[in-house]
C-alpha cells in the first residue's frame, strides 16, 4: 500500500492562470509560498527562515471557484497530490517540474481583507468536485488528452 498525500497551508504568490479545455473543464494554475521561520539551536547556531514554492493545479468546479475568489497574497488550506512530470524546453533540456494536484482548499485570509483586494462575497470554504473524475481517465490522462501539456514550468 501507498499513499500520495500533501497538506500545505501557504500564501499565493500570484493570482490563478485559469484555462478552459475544449470540453469547457477549467484548469487552474498558481505557485504557492509555505516558510519555514527562522530559529535557534541549543548551541547557538542559527538556522535561517525558508520558503518553498509549490505549483498548485486546481481542476474543474475548484478551477472555476479560484478564478472568482483567489488572489495574490491569499492565505490557503490545499490538500492534494504531488505529481511530476517531464518536457523539453525551448532549448531542448530535459526539465522535470512537480506540481501538486489539489482534491481541495480552504481560504484563510479574512473576507474583509479579501474584500478590499476585490474579492466581495468570497466562500470561506470549499470542497472539490475534482474527486467526481471518472475511474477510467486520471486527471493526468485528461491533461494530455486535451492537450494541456505545454513547455511552460509555472
Amino acid at each position: 500500500m501507498s499513499v500520495n498525500k500533501v497538506i500545505l497551508i501557504g500564501n499565493v504568490g500570484k493570482d490563478p492562470d485559469v484555462r478552459y479545455l475544449d470540453a469547457g473543464v477549467a484548469v487552474a494554475t498558481f505557485s504557492l509560498a509555505t516558510t519555514e521561520r527562522s530559529y535557534t539551536l541549543q548551541n547557538g547556531t542559527q538556522v535561517p527562515e525558508r520558503t518553498e514554492w509549490h505549483n498548485i493545479v486546481l481542476w474543474r468546479g475548484l478551477a472555476q471557484t479560484a478564478e472568482k475568489y483567489v488572489h495574490k497574497g491569499d492565505k490557503l488550506y490545499i490538500e492534494g497530490k504531488i505529481r511530476s512530470r517531464s518536457y523539453d524546453d525551448q532549448n531542448g533540456i530535459k526539465r522535470t517540474i512537480v506540481e501538486i494536484f489539489a482534491d481541495s482548499m480552504e481560504m484563510l485570509t479574512p473576507r474583509n481583507v479579501s474584500q478590499q483586494s476585490g474579492a466581495a462575497n468570497q466562500v470561506a470554504s470549499v470542497s472539490t468536485a475534482s474527486r467526481q473524475v471518472s475511474a477510467q481517465t486520471s486527471p493526468q490522462q485528461q491533461q494530455s488528452e486535451h492537450g494541456l501539456t505545454d513547455d511552460l514550468p509555472f
